[in-house]
C-alpha cells in the first residue's frame, strides 16, 4: 500500500504528516506494559474501572521455572502474564 513518489514530489504529504502525528501522540499516551492510554488509566476516577484476567503462558512457564531452578531452585509464579480489559 501506499503511493509511488515520483522525482520533485514530496515524500510526506500533509495527511501523511497529520497520520504520523497522530500516531506518535498515541504512543506517547499509552503505557508500555498493559498499552492503555496513561490520561485515562492513571486518573484517579479511573481506580476500580479495570478487569483483570490472569493467563499463564505455558511456554514462558517452562522457560521461566527452567531458569529459575538454574539460578536458584525452583519457583511457580514464572510466566504469569495479565491481560486487562477496560470495563464497559
Amino acid at each position: 500500500m501506499g503511493r509511488a513518489v515520483a522525482p520533485g514530489e514530496p515524500l510526506w504529504l500533509d495527511e501523511d504528516r497529520a497520520w504520523a502525528l497522530a500516531l506518535a501522540e498515541v504512543e506517547r499516551d499509552s503505557c508500555p506494559d498493559c498499552g492503555h492510554p496513561w490520561s485515562e488509566a492513571s486518573a484517579p476516577e479511573s481506580e476500580f474501572q479495570y478487569d483483570v484476567t490472569l493467563l499463564r503462558c505455558h511456554a514462558c512457564a517452562a522457560g521461566a521455572r527452567e531458569t529459575a531452578a538454574f539460578q536458584k531452585g525452583n519457583g511457580a509464579p514464572e510466566g504469569l502474564h495479565v491481560s486487562i480489559t477496560r470495563r464497559g
